[in-house]
């Protein structure tokens, strides 16, 4: 036996970026994740080629999932090719070898920062949202120790005071973006920034979601099949944002979450979020032959 049969041969990078030992300690933390919905993992947090804040807790989770067959889809509030998506999705490529699609349909996994697709995700399909905050009680306790045990104990009462007194002062819940939502009858998650549209497409969807904050270290999980439920009281219903009358000015799309485009008399034009989607209408209108999935709502109303 010698000493080179032991090694092998210097490389500049690990396959994925992460090293070995990375990797194992990320499989284990998402395992854990998804045998307690909701609750949060804490974990070594690796330096990735891009600023803290910017994606990384998701990239590193996609380095770890990632294989030479699995088709890459990355988008970012939405749109496929903005900088920050274009970024990851050619880093993840490089650094893989594995085919990147922008077709929901086509993806095995998705990557995404604020948005969940229009479309249905499949059993076989993975969404990692990327999520800069993953503690939905920061606002209301900011001690994360304290924090810790509130959840150990499901102490949530301050997050339902915090709703009250917005309905009491704005008549309504004011939350948006990352509205807190309770997994599996146990924990309060803060499903990422995404608005209140995306959050009823995680209850009992069939894809495996996973949310990782490589900033904050931490990283949580909703499986297949689980209940997702938006923190609301019985006499005040959970609403999403009112878009069921917008009409995409590119596509014609209408009844999917829209991007407002002020313009310059004042007047603002409304773009369907999902880019995907709205190209896939726009060669549909013009006769090509293109497979539409079948979309988690219709004419705004949740199918």
């Amino acid at each position: 036996m010698t000493l080179k049969s032991l090694t092998r041969d210097w490389e500049p990078m690990a396959y994925g970026f992460l090293d070995g030992s990375a990797k194992r300690e990320i499989r284990r933390k998402m395992l854990k994740a998804i045998a307690v919905p909701g609750c949060q993992m804490p974990y070594a947090s690796r330096e990735v080629p891009m600023a803290r804040g910017w994606g990384t807790g998701g990239l590193q989770v996609s380095c770890t999932l990632v294989n030479p067959r699995t088709r890459i889809k990355v988008i970012d509030q939405g749109a496929d090719d903005s900088v920050n998506a274009a970024s990851i999705r050619k880093f993840l490529a490089r650094v893989s070898g594995a085919p990147v699609t922008t077709d929901t349909l086509e993806a095995d996994l998705i990557q995404s920062r604020h948005r969940i697709p229009e479309e249905r995700l499949r059993a076989d399909q993975v969404l990692v949202l990327q999520v800069p905050n993953p503690e939905p009680l920061r606002s209301v306790q900011p001690n994360m120790s304290i924090a810790r045990q509130m959840h150990a104990d499901a102490d949530y009462g301050r997050m339902w005071l915090q709703l009250y007194e917005q309905i009491v002062r704005a008549g309504r819940v004011m939350q948006g973006a990352s509205y807190p939502s309770m997994v599996n009858g146990r924990h309060v998650m803060t499903p990422s920034p995404i608005p209140r549209w995306d959050v009823p497409k995680l209850h009992m969807a069939q894809h495996l979601t996973l949310l990782s904050a490589g900033r904050e270290k931490r990283l949580h999980a909703v499986p297949p099949f689980t209940r997702v439920e938006p923190l609301t009281f019985d006499d005040v219903a959970y609403r999403v944002e009112d878009h069921a009358g917008l009409t995409c000015h590119r596509s014609g799309a209408r009844g999917y979450f829209m991007n407002e485009i002020p313009q310059a008399d004042g007047s603002s034009l409304h773009e369907v979020s999902d880019s995907d989607l709205g190209v896939k209408v726009i060669r549909r209108g013009e006769g090509d032959p293109v497979q539409i999935g079948t979309t988690w709502y219709s004419n705004g109303e949740m199918t």
